[in-house]
Protein backbone atom coordinates (compact mmCIF):
# COMPACT_ATOMS: atom_id res chain seq x y z
CA UNK A 1 0.00 0.00 0.00
CA UNK A 2 1.22 3.51 -0.72
CA UNK A 3 0.53 6.53 1.46
CA UNK A 4 -1.89 9.04 -0.10
CA UNK A 5 -2.41 11.58 2.67
CA UNK A 6 -4.93 13.12 5.06
CA UNK A 7 -8.34 14.77 4.92
CA UNK A 8 -10.79 16.29 7.39
CA UNK A 9 -14.38 15.26 6.71
CA UNK A 10 -17.87 15.86 8.05
CA UNK A 11 -19.04 12.29 8.58
CA UNK A 12 -22.71 11.87 7.77
CA UNK A 13 -25.10 9.13 8.83
CA UNK A 14 -26.31 6.68 6.20
CA UNK A 15 -28.72 8.51 3.90
CA UNK A 16 -32.26 7.10 3.87
CA UNK A 17 -31.99 6.29 0.15
CA UNK A 18 -29.07 3.90 0.84
CA UNK A 19 -30.96 0.71 1.68
CA UNK A 20 -28.12 -0.90 3.62
CA UNK A 21 -29.29 -1.23 7.24
CA UNK A 22 -25.87 -2.43 8.48
CA UNK A 23 -24.40 0.96 7.51
CA UNK A 24 -24.55 3.59 10.28
CA UNK A 25 -22.37 6.29 8.71
CA UNK A 26 -20.22 6.82 5.63
CA UNK A 27 -16.40 6.88 5.87
CA UNK A 28 -15.85 6.73 2.09
CA UNK A 29 -12.90 8.56 0.57
CA UNK A 30 -15.15 10.52 -1.77
CA UNK A 31 -16.77 13.74 -0.64
CA UNK A 32 -20.17 12.90 -2.08
CA UNK A 33 -21.92 12.05 1.22
CA UNK A 34 -19.42 12.79 3.98
CA UNK A 35 -18.05 16.08 2.70
CA UNK A 36 -14.54 17.44 2.80
CA UNK A 37 -13.91 20.17 5.38
CA UNK A 38 -13.91 22.92 2.73
CA UNK A 39 -13.09 23.75 -0.88
CA UNK A 40 -9.35 23.35 -0.33
CA UNK A 41 -8.07 23.23 -3.92
CA UNK A 42 -7.67 27.04 -4.30
CA UNK A 43 -5.05 26.97 -1.49
CA UNK A 44 -2.78 24.75 -3.64
CA UNK A 45 -1.26 23.08 -0.56
CA UNK A 46 -2.44 19.56 -1.37
CA UNK A 47 -0.07 16.87 -2.55
CA UNK A 48 0.02 14.94 -5.82
CA UNK A 49 -2.82 12.69 -4.64
CA UNK A 50 -4.92 15.83 -3.96
CA UNK A 51 -4.84 15.19 -0.20
CA UNK A 52 -2.52 16.60 2.48
CA UNK A 53 0.93 15.35 3.44
CA UNK A 54 0.40 15.94 7.17
CA UNK A 55 -2.28 16.90 9.69
CA UNK A 56 -0.37 20.13 10.42
CA UNK A 57 -0.67 21.36 6.80
CA UNK A 58 -4.34 20.39 6.82
CA UNK A 59 -4.94 22.29 10.07
CA UNK A 60 -3.22 25.39 8.65
CA UNK A 61 -5.46 25.37 5.58
CA UNK A 62 -8.57 24.83 7.73
CA UNK A 63 -7.56 27.76 9.95
CA UNK A 64 -6.95 29.98 6.91
CA UNK A 65 -10.37 28.98 5.61
CA UNK A 66 -11.94 29.71 9.04
CA UNK A 67 -13.03 26.12 9.62
CA UNK A 68 -13.26 24.78 13.17
CA UNK A 69 -11.87 21.23 13.01
CA UNK A 70 -13.20 20.28 16.45
CA UNK A 71 -16.26 18.50 15.10
CA UNK A 72 -14.59 16.97 12.03
CA UNK A 73 -13.10 13.52 11.57
CA UNK A 74 -9.47 13.20 10.48
CA UNK A 75 -8.75 10.40 8.02
CA UNK A 76 -5.53 8.99 6.62
CA UNK A 77 -5.58 7.07 3.35
CA UNK A 78 -3.39 4.49 1.67
CA UNK A 79 -3.99 2.83 -1.70
CA UNK A 80 -3.10 -0.38 -3.41
CA UNK A 81 -0.20 0.44 -5.74
CA UNK A 82 -2.25 -0.19 -8.90
CA UNK A 83 -5.66 0.93 -10.13
CA UNK A 84 -8.06 -1.32 -11.97
CA UNK A 85 -8.81 -0.28 -15.55
CA UNK A 86 -12.30 -1.73 -15.96
CA UNK A 87 -12.25 -1.32 -19.76
CA UNK A 88 -9.03 -3.31 -20.14
CA UNK A 89 -9.82 -5.54 -17.14
CA UNK A 90 -6.27 -5.07 -15.90
CA UNK A 91 -4.37 -3.59 -12.96
CA UNK A 92 -2.12 -0.70 -14.00
CA UNK A 93 0.30 1.44 -11.96
CA UNK A 94 -0.56 4.99 -10.97
CA UNK A 95 1.49 7.77 -9.41
CA UNK A 96 0.90 11.15 -7.80
CA UNK A 97 0.51 14.21 -10.00
CA UNK A 98 4.14 15.30 -10.36
CA UNK A 99 3.11 18.97 -10.48
CA UNK A 100 2.78 18.75 -6.68
CA UNK A 101 5.27 17.75 -4.00
CA UNK A 102 4.21 14.53 -2.29
CA UNK A 103 5.87 13.58 0.99
CA UNK A 104 3.23 11.96 3.19
CA UNK A 105 3.96 11.79 6.92
CA UNK A 106 2.68 8.47 8.28
CA UNK A 107 0.52 8.77 11.41
CA UNK A 108 1.94 7.71 14.76
CA UNK A 109 -1.36 5.99 15.54
CA UNK A 110 -4.32 5.22 13.31
CA UNK A 111 -7.20 2.76 13.26
CA UNK A 112 -7.94 0.83 10.06
CA UNK A 113 -11.69 1.22 9.52
CA UNK A 114 -11.91 -0.81 6.29
CA UNK A 115 -11.38 -0.55 2.55
CA UNK A 116 -13.15 1.72 0.12
CA UNK A 117 -13.34 1.41 -3.65
CA UNK A 118 -13.06 4.82 -5.30
CA UNK A 119 -13.20 5.94 -8.93
CA UNK A 120 -10.55 8.22 -10.46
CA UNK A 121 -11.59 9.03 -14.04
CA UNK A 122 -9.48 12.22 -14.01
CA UNK A 123 -6.59 10.28 -12.39
CA UNK A 124 -6.13 13.06 -9.82
CA UNK A 125 -8.60 13.62 -6.96
CA UNK A 126 -10.97 10.96 -5.66
CA UNK A 127 -14.38 11.02 -7.28
CA UNK A 128 -17.12 8.56 -6.29
CA UNK A 129 -17.19 5.61 -3.95
CA UNK A 130 -19.56 3.13 -5.60
CA UNK A 131 -20.41 1.46 -2.29
CA UNK A 132 -22.09 4.63 -1.04
CA UNK A 133 -22.51 7.01 -4.01
CA UNK A 134 -23.95 4.37 -6.33
CA UNK A 135 -25.70 2.36 -3.56
CA UNK A 136 -23.69 -0.83 -4.14
CA UNK A 137 -23.69 -1.34 -0.36
CA UNK A 138 -27.25 -2.59 -0.86
CA UNK A 139 -25.87 -5.68 -2.66
CA UNK A 140 -22.29 -5.85 -1.35
CA UNK A 141 -21.70 -6.52 2.34
CA UNK A 142 -19.98 -3.63 4.13
CA UNK A 143 -19.25 -2.72 7.71
CA UNK A 144 -21.03 0.00 9.70
CA UNK A 145 -18.94 2.68 7.94
CA UNK A 146 -19.86 1.50 4.41
CA UNK A 147 -16.41 -0.03 3.90
CA UNK A 148 -15.25 -3.52 2.91
CA UNK A 149 -13.66 -5.52 5.74
CA UNK A 150 -10.62 -6.89 3.88
CA UNK A 151 -8.32 -5.98 1.03
CA UNK A 152 -8.79 -9.41 -0.53
CA UNK A 153 -12.58 -8.98 -0.60
CA UNK A 154 -12.26 -5.46 -2.08
CA UNK A 155 -9.93 -6.77 -4.79
CA UNK A 156 -12.33 -9.58 -5.63
CA UNK A 157 -15.20 -7.09 -5.94
CA UNK A 158 -13.19 -4.76 -8.18
CA UNK A 159 -12.13 -7.61 -10.48
CA UNK A 160 -15.69 -8.95 -10.78
CA UNK A 161 -18.63 -7.45 -12.62
CA UNK A 162 -20.28 -6.45 -9.34
CA UNK A 163 -19.58 -2.74 -9.90
CA UNK A 164 -21.08 -2.59 -13.39
CA UNK A 165 -23.10 0.60 -13.69
CA UNK A 166 -21.01 2.64 -11.23
CA UNK A 167 -19.29 5.91 -12.07
CA UNK A 168 -16.73 5.79 -14.90
CA UNK A 169 -12.99 5.53 -14.54
CA UNK A 170 -10.47 3.22 -13.00
CA UNK A 171 -11.03 2.00 -9.44
CA UNK A 172 -8.53 2.19 -6.62
CA UNK A 173 -8.69 0.20 -3.40
CA UNK A 174 -8.29 2.61 -0.52
CA UNK A 175 -7.42 1.73 3.09
CA UNK A 176 -9.34 4.17 5.30
CA UNK A 177 -7.85 4.99 8.72
CA UNK A 178 -9.29 7.21 11.42
CA UNK A 179 -6.74 9.38 13.19
CA UNK A 180 -7.09 11.35 16.41
CA UNK A 181 -6.90 15.15 16.14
Amino acid sequence: MQALGYMYKRVKPRPEWLAAPAVHDVFSMSGCISEYFADYIPFWRHNGFWLFDSPSILKQVAAEKGVDVGDLNLFYYEAYEEEYDRDRRAWVPFAPDDAFRTNVEKPAAAKLEGFDITTFSAHTSPECSPLSCNSFATTIATNEHCLIESFEEARSIVESDRLDGCEPGPCRIIAVYSVGH
